[in-house]
């Protein structure tokens, strides 16, 4: 049996920055999130976000790669919303996506993070909250393919 603590703090956009989650389907988007993280036994701890990109705080098992596990929740997500929802024929995910590693003791003060987004950003936009979390993160990025 192998233990590990593995907390990601994921950020993605809509295609195009495109405002398309209307809060009529956030309230049925994120908790369909958290079903397919469930599905692949990760654990969706919070999720939240806006309607042109979405927080999610996951807890992944050992064997499940941070790319495949997006890759599994975005894919499955965007499937669904277009069998679902055929009013939202236009909604996809962006291609790129951040992922921020998360200790423990840092745990509750991401959940609140993620829980206020309507409220954090009516200061700031997706493109200013996503450079300082890169910046926080101490990530490397060239601003020139960033938005790609």
């Amino acid at each position: 049996m192998s233990y590990v603590s593995s907390y990601f703090h994921c950020v993605f956009s809509t295609k195009e920055r495109q405002p398309l989650i209307p809060p009529s389907l956030q309230d049925r988007l994120w908790p369909f999130l958290g079903g397919i993280a469930r599905s692949h036994d990760m654990k969706a701890i919070e999720i939240g976000g806006v309607q042109d990109h979405v927080h999610v705080l996951l807890s992944l098992p050992s064997i499940l790669s941070v790319a495949k596990a997006l890759q599994l929740i975005k894919g499955g997500s965007s499937k669904w919303v277009h069998e679902t929802f055929p009013e939202h024929r236009l909604f996809g995910w962006q291609v790129k996506y951040g992922a921020f590693s998360v200790s423990v003791s840092q745990l509750d003060k991401t959940i609140q993070y993620i829980k206020n987004q309507e409220e954090h950003h009516r200061k700031m936009t997706f493109q200013e909250e996503f450079l300082e979390l890169l910046k926080k993160h101490r990530i490397a990025f060239d601003e020139r393919y960033l938005w790609e």
